[in-house]
């Protein structure tokens, strides 16, 4: 471990098996039991490893019923939709985050901006871990700003920047200041756009995502109740993101990203742009267009899943 209260690059290298989901906390180790509070889940009142020991695939978004429809979408893609089933919150005991389940595939909402999901990723990496998951990818999958893309257009990301272009998600650990890198997987971004390709039914491009604290002034609006900025210094604000190589904007890539490298998981950001930032603000596309909008990320990561479970079928057989 690093001196002081985070880690370093070089300490957050696996020391394990490159397929194993791990903690980095020696205190997990001398307790009796542990509470996942958030979600309603423990190592002692639940079975985790009978529960989850088979998940291979974990995506993750903002909203509860998102979340829910991706798991209704994944289930009749890989043919295991049942005409009966209600696919139950497992979640169900608190109303902070929603997951589902269907076969190898978690479905877990984690809510709005970096201080949400971080403690639904706490929970969940310690999940994987006690139910002795392997070989697990995860995938972000959401809504976002676009910065010089056509409404519709999907963002797979290269690189989490921060509200000044760097690569770096920054957290204030007992009075310090701990930075960690959000490198993501850039194999799985590349498969991911292969999978586009392959499908050819929307835009998708590779490019940096802006992670900001806030929706409005952090992301340069001009309509929140505050601003002390005018039209040009947004457009300059956004124009220097863009030749930087940011192609969109949302508020959770940057400790999603951090988070997956430090548990050893492959990840991926996969957001949709639902209007190009540059040209305004607010969101006037009607509610059919913005639903079909936000269901492509669903669509090309279940290809992914599918792609990735019929050659591990293929091998077996």
């Amino acid at each position: 471990m690093a001196p002081g209260p985070g880690f370093n690059d070089e300490s957050d290298a696996c020391c394990e098996s490159e397929s194993t989901v791990y903690v980095h906390n020696p205190h997990l180790d001398g307790m009796t039991e542990d509470i996942l509070y958030h979600f309603n889940l423990g190592t002692s009142s639940h079975n985790l490893p009978a529960m989850f020991g088979d998940v291979k695939f974990v995506c993750v978004g903002g909203s509860p019923w998102r979340m829910k429809s991706f798991i209704e979408y994944i289930a009749r893609e890989l043919g295991l939709e049942d005409p009966k089933a209600e696919y139950p919150n497992i979640c169900a005991g608190t109303d902070r985050y929603a997951m589902y389940k269907i076969g190898p595939v978690l479905s877990v909402s984690h809510g709005m901006g970096i201080p949400s999901i971080a403690i639904m990723l706490h929970e969940l990496v310690k999940l994987l871990h006690h139910a002795h998951c392997t070989d697990v990818t995860i995938v972000r999958i959401g809504t976002s700003g676009g910065l010089g893309l056509k409404p519709g257009t999907v963002v797979v990301t290269k690189q989490s920047v921060d509200a000044t272009f760097l690569p770096r998600f920054e957290q204030i650990i007992l009075g310090k200041t701990v930075v960690r890198s959000t490198d993501l997987d850039e194999g799985l971004a590349e498969e991911l756009v292969q999978c586009s390709k392959e499908l050819s039914q929307f835009e998708t491009v590779i490019g940096n995502t802006m992670c900001t604290l806030d929706f409005y002034e952090g992301q340069a609006r001009l309509d929140g109740a505050f601003c002390s900025y005018t039209e040009q210094d947004k457009q300059e604000y956004l124009t220097k993101a863009y030749e930087s190589g940011v192609r969109n904007i949302e508020m959770e890539s940057s400790v999603f990203a951090a988070m997956c490298k430090l548990s050893g998981l492959k990840a991926a950001v996969v957001c949709v742009t639902l209007l190009d930032r540059q040209k305004g603000d607010q969101l006037t596309s009607s509610k059919e267009v913005l639903h079909s909008y936000q269901q492509r990320p669903q669509i090309l990561v279940s290809h992914l899943i599918k792609k990735r479970l019929q050659a591990s079928s293929s091998k077996k057989s």
